[in-house]
C-alpha cells in the first residue's frame, strides 16, 4: 500500500472521510476547510500538510493553500487531522458563545477577552462575570466555566467615603476641590478587594455546556448575594473549641458533691 492509502485507512478507522485526487489526500475538516497532503518523498516516507478552503477551483487566483507542517508517518499525519478537527471544535463553540446561535444562552451577551483569546465573558447579576475558558486540554476541546464577583470598588469606596463624611458631620457641602481631593486619596489608598471566584467545572459535552451556562445566568443574582469575601486573619486568633471528656467528669463530679 503507499504512503496515501496507509493514512487513509487509518483515518477510516477514526470514522474520518478522505480521498484521493491526483497526488493530493483530501481530508475535509468542515464544509469550507480541508487539510490536503502532498507526497514530497515516497521511500522516506514524508508529505507536506497544507490548510486551504475546500470546493474551490484551484484555478481561482484567490485560492491560497497554507503549509502548516510535515508529516513523516501515518501516525503522524493521523495526530494532525485530529488535532485541526479538535481545534476547529473549539473556534465553533467559542463563535456560538460570541454570537448567542443558541437560545439557551439568550440571556448573555459574551465579548472576548482582550489578552486572551480563547476566553469569553459576559456581565450577569449586578457585579458579577460569567467566564468560559475553551481550549484543547489532553488533545480535547474543553470548556471551563467560571463564576467570579468582584470585590470592593472604587465606586463602593466613594459612597463609603461621603457616608462617612456625612455621618461625621450632618451639614458638610463638598466643593468641586474637595470632590477632587477625595477622589484622589482613594485613588492613592484604594484597596480594592479580590474577585470572589465559584469554579463550575470543565465541559467536554458542549452541549451539557448549555444547559449550565443557562443555569448560570438564572442563579447569577443569587449566587452574587452569597459569594461573601473570607479574610483568614478575621479567625486566626480565635482558638476552635475541643470536647475534653476528662473536663465533664470533673464538672460532675462536683455536681454530685454539692448534692
Amino acid at each position: 500500500m503507499s504512503f496515501f492509502e496507509d493514512i487513509a485507512a487509518a483515518l477510516d478507522a477514526d470514522g474520518i472521510e478522505s480521498r484521493v485526487g491526483g497526488e493530493v489526500l483530501f481530508v475535509p475538516i468542515t464544509s469550507e476547510v480541508e487539510i490536503q497532503f502532498v507526497e514530497i518523498d515516497a521511500l522516506l516516507p514524508a508529505a507536506n500538510v497544507y490548510i486551504a478552503a475546500a470546493d474551490v477551483d484551484e484555478d481561482d487566483e484567490d485560492f491560497e493553500a497554507v503549509l502548516v507542517s510535515v508529516v513523516f508517518s501515518v501516525e503522524d499525519a493521523v495526530a494532525t487531522v485530529a488535532h485541526h478537527i479538535a481545534t476547529d471544535q473549539v473556534v465553533t463553540v467559542l463563535r456560538d458563545l460570541l454570537e448567542g446561535t443558541d437560545e439557551r444562552i439568550g440571556e448573555l451577551e459574551f465579548y472576548q477577552d482582550a489578552v486572551e483569546p480563547n476566553l469569553v465573558r459576559a456581565e450577569v447579576a449586578e457585579n458579577s462575570e460569567i467566564h468560559v475558558l475553551v481550549e484543547l486540554i489532553d488533545g480535547r476541546p474543553t470548556a471551563r466555566v467560571s463564576f467570579l464577583s468582584a470585590g470592593e470598588t472604587f465606586d463602593d469606596l466613594v459612597d463609603q467615603a461621603i457616608e462617612e463624611l456625612w455621618e461625621s458631620d450632618g451639614n458638610a457641602v463638598l466643593s468641586e476641590e474637595d470632590r477632587q481631593r477625595l477622589f484622589s486619596d482613594l485613588s492613592e489608598g484604594a484597596d480594592l478587594g479580590e474577585d470572589e471566584v465559584l469554579e463550575l467545572g470543565d465541559f467536554t459535552d458542549f452541549d451539557r455546556l448549555f444547559d449550565v451556562l443557562a443555569l448560570a445566568a438564572e442563579q447569577a443574582e443569587s449566587w452574587e448575594e452569597q459569594l461573601l469575601p473570607f479574610d483568614e486573619e478575621d479567625y486566626e486568633d480565635e482558638e476552635p473549641e475541643t470536647y475534653d471528656p476528662a473536663e465533664d467528669e470533673a464538672e460532675d463530679d462536683e455536681t454530685e458533691d454539692e448534692e
